[in-house]
């Protein structure tokens, strides 16, 4: 127990030590000193924290603070990922970010549970009806997102329990960290990800939709290796044909020169024209 307390205690002092950083980084109205209890806090909320790699832990609280988000689990949370901690903003710290931008004027984001009285219909009068049960509202069947812009045009979006699960069996983490812990609100957030990609928003916003997509996209699948090329048989052996033995014994045919004679060095001729036997001698005349 007293190691656990030395490695809170480690991890306490860094991020105090980090202070100027964070200051120079988030609003105004947040000071450095809220921020690190609350840094803390997620710390010592979620052990597994403690064992992930310091770099990432302490990069992660950065990023919130640049975003202007604490790690409260309501605007962010400080997540891991096998080793790795890595900072997630949630449904209302992006709601607080869209505000701030003053690109949209409202965006609503709720969940629908079984026993709510709800209705939704596309087409030319688009409109959704929601009424929540104030008590047993029972399982999650739902979640939808209504975005009003700033010319009074509405946007809207729902995706059934059936469409989250689907994205949710397809991601990375599916089975633990959020997704597990807070799936209503990992629900919400799948739902806000597809409606923003019909929304009109600036590029800093979409890189913070886009700031954990691993825990929506599918593990990356290793490439299958090459299956080995198949041995080539060897040629079969052709046997010569008897024809060709003879034509291999054959002596060379005789050598011609430009003009058509035939070329002396390939033996002497006899009278008879026949190559390899002695010219016959003659007497000369007296």
């Amino acid at each position: 127990m007293s190691n656990q307390v030395t490695v809170v205690d480690q991890v306490r002092n860094q991020l105090t030590a980090m202070q100027p950083q964070f200051a120079a980084a988030l609003p105004k109205h947040v000071s450095p000193e809220r921020f690190v209890r609350v840094v803390m806090t997620a710390v010592q909320m979620t052990p597994a924290l403690l064992n992930a790699d310091r770099r990432t832990l302490f990069a992660s609280a950065m990023k919130a603070s640049q975003m202007g988000l604490l790690p409260d689990g309501r605007e962010g949370a400080i997540v891991t990922f096998k080793d790795q901690a890595q900072f997630m903003p949630m449904v209302a710290g992006i709601m607080k970010m869209v505000r701030n931008s003053g690109e949209i004027s409202t965006w609503s984001v709720q969940a629908v549970y079984e026993n709510d009285s709800f209705d939704f219909c596309l087409g030319d009068d688009e409109h959704i009806t929601h009424k929540p049960a104030l008590s047993s509202r029972g399982k999650i069947i739902a979640v939808y997102s209504i975005v009003s812009m700033k010319d009074g045009e509405k946007s809207r979006e729902v995706m059934s329990v059936e469409d989250v699960e689907a994205i949710r069996k397809r991601s990375r983490s599916g089975n633990s960290g959020p997704w597990v812990s807070d799936f209503a609100e990992m629900a919400k957030k799948t739902v806000v990800r597809r409606h923003a990609k019909r929304l009109p928003m600036s590029t800093d916003l979409d890189d913070v939709l886009r700031a954990d997509d691993e825990l929506f996209t599918p593990p990356e699948q290793p490439e299958p290796a090459p299956a080995p090329a198949p041995a080539e048989a060897p040629a079969p052996t052709k046997r010569p044909s008897r024809l060709a033995k003879v034509a291999e014994q054959a002596p060379p045919p005789p050598v011609h020169d430009d003009d058509g004679v035939i070329d002396m060095e390939q033996g002497p001729a006899t009278d008879q024209g026949e190559p390899g036997y002695p010219a016959e001698e003659h007497d000369s005349p007296i």
